[in-house]
C-alpha cells in the first residue's frame, strides 16, 4: 500500500461541520475550546456586574442616611433653629411690636413653627393689621410681612377724640385730633359697633368711588337709611356744598355729571337719579 492518503474525489465537498485537516483557515480544536469557555465566562461576569452596582449603591445610600442620622442627632437641633426674625410692611406698628405679638423665640427649631398659629397671633395682639404672611426662610431665617389697615373715616367720640377707621368699619387707631386729609363719618356708632355696619360700609364705598379732585373736598359723610333699598348717601364739600350721591354704584356717570355742575353756583347738587340731576 501507497503511503500517500486518500483524495477526495474530484468535485466532491466536505460534509457540513466537517473541516478538512488540510484547511488552513480553520482553527485549532484547543482554541475552538478557549474561545468556548471565555464566552461563558464572559456571560457570567454579565450576569454578575449590574447586582455588583446595585449593591454597591445600596451600601453608598446606607452610608449617607447613617451619616446624615449622626448628623441630624448631634446637631440638627442647633442648626435649624430660628436665628432671626424681620419684619416688613408696617407703618403704624413697629417691627418690634410684631415680633413680640408673633412669640417666635431665638433658637426655636424652624420645623415647629406653624405660620398660622403666628398669623392669629399677631392679628390678634394688632387691630392695625389686616393680614399677615408668615414664611419660614432656611436654614434659620423668619420672614413676617404684614399688611396694615389703612383708615378712610373718623368717626367722632364722646370725649372729644375720633376713632380712625378703614372701610369695613374696625377701628384702626385713636386719635386726639381728627386727620385733615380723613372725612368725617357722622354717626352715633362707635368703637365695635361699626365694624360690618351697612351704613359704614355704603360710606366707604361711595368715597372709594369718587375721583380725586372731588375726594379731597369732602369733609363729612351722612349715611341714611331707606326701607327696602339701599343707604343713601349724602357728602358735605369743604366749601359747604352738598352732594347727593344716592346709593353706591353708577361712580363714573355721577362723577361726570359732577365735574360739570359742581363749578356752578348751585349749592346742592343732587345725582342720585344718573341723567337726571338737579341742583338747588
Amino acid at each position: 500500500m501507497s503511503g500517500t492518503p486518500p483524495t477526495a474525489p474530484a468535485g466532491a465537498t466536505p460534509a457540513a461541520g466537517v473541516t478538512s485537516a488540510a484547511d488552513p483557515a480553520a482553527p485549532p480544536a484547543g482554541a475552538r475550546g478557549a474561545a468556548r469557555g471565555a464566552r461563558a465566562a464572559g456571560s457570567r461576569t454579565g450576569r454578575r456586574r449590574p447586582r455588583t452596582r446595585w449593591r454597591a449603591a445600596f451600601f453608598a445610600l446606607a452610608g449617607v442616611a447613617i451619616v446624615g442620622g449622626v448628623g441630624w442627632a448631634l446637631l440638627g437641633d442647633r442648626l435649624l433653629v430660628v436665628r432671626s426674625v424681620t419684619v416688613t410692611g408696617t407703618r403704624v406698628l413697629t417691627p418690634e411690636q410684631v415680633i413680640s405679638a408673633a412669640d417666635v423665640p431665638l433658637g426655636t427649631p424652624l420645623l415647629s413653627v406653624d405660620a398660622g398659629t403666628v398669623t392669629r397671633r399677631v392679628e390678634a395682639a394688632h387691630p392695625v393689621v389686616a393680614s399677615v404672611t408668615v414664611t419660614e426662610d432656611w436654614p434659620d431665617h423668619l420672614a413676617i410681612t404684614v399688611t396694615e389697615r389703612v383708615p378712610a373715616m373718623a368717626v367722632r367720640m364722646a370725649d372729644g377724640g375720633y376713632d380712625l377707621v378703614d372701610p369695613t368699619g374696625v377701628v384702626v387707631r385713636y386719635a386726639k385730633a381728627k386727620p385733615a386729609a380723613l372725612p368725617l363719618l357722622v354717626t352715633s356708632l362707635s368703637g365695635s359697633a361699626l365694624r360690618g355696619n351697612a351704613a359704614v360700609t355704603a360710606a366707604a364705598d361711595v368715597l372709594a368711588e369718587l375721583q380725586p379732585w372731588l375726594a379731597r373736598q369732602v369733609a363729612e359723610v351722612t349715611v341714611a337709611s331707606v326701607p327696602a333699598g339701599p343707604p343713601q348717601v349724602t357728602l358735605s364739600l369743604r366749601d359747604g356744598k352738598t352732594v347727593q350721591w344716592g346709593s353706591a354704584g353708577n361712580a363714573a356717570q355721577k362723577n361726570r355729571e359732577l365735574s360739570v355742575l359742581l363749578p356752578g353756583q348751585a349749592r346742592d347738587v343732587d345725582v342720585s337719579a344718573p341723567g337726571t340731576a338737579v341742583t338747588r
